[in-house]
């Protein structure tokens, strides 16, 4: 297994990408748009295509550290899913809540969006493991 492979990595980033697709949409999209205090005009607005470009640049960054760390300890399959759940609850949500704490937001968007690094890393690891 190579320290860094392009198809695991576009994988385990697609994943966590249409996670956030369908958690940020139908799932939870109104509770998090009310959560985050945001009109339907603010959530429309922006550059859709440069939010989607850098979520999706940022998420194949989280692939290629969680692949690198695959690559060179080569686990077995319930420690991949652990190596990446584990990562998002004792790394990821940690620095979100942070950040949370300090720009005031509430609780239930903090939940929400911890929800998502959960269920989105548990993806990426999920189809890590069609490449271990």
């Amino acid at each position: 297994m190579a320290d860094f492979a392009l198809w695991p990595v576009l994988a385990g980033a697609a994943a966590f990408f249409a996670v956030g697709a369908l958690w940020y949409g139908v799932i939870f999209g109104k509770a998090w748009q009310s959560a985050a205090g945001m009109s339907d005009e603010q959530v429309q607005g922006g550059n859709m295509l440069v939010i989607f470009g850098l979520t999706f640049l940022f998420e194949m960054l989280i692939a290629m550290v969680l692949w690198h760390l695959i690559a060179r300890t080569n686990p077995a399959a319930h420690v991949v899913m652990m190596m990446s759940v584990g990562f998002a609850v004792g790394v990821m949500i940690p620095a979100v809540g942070i950040h949370y704490l300090y720009l005031r937001k509430s609780f239930t968007h903090f939940l929400i969006d911890a929800g998502h690094m959960i269920t989105g890393m548990a993806a990426m690891g999920g189809v890590f493991l069609l490449f271990v």
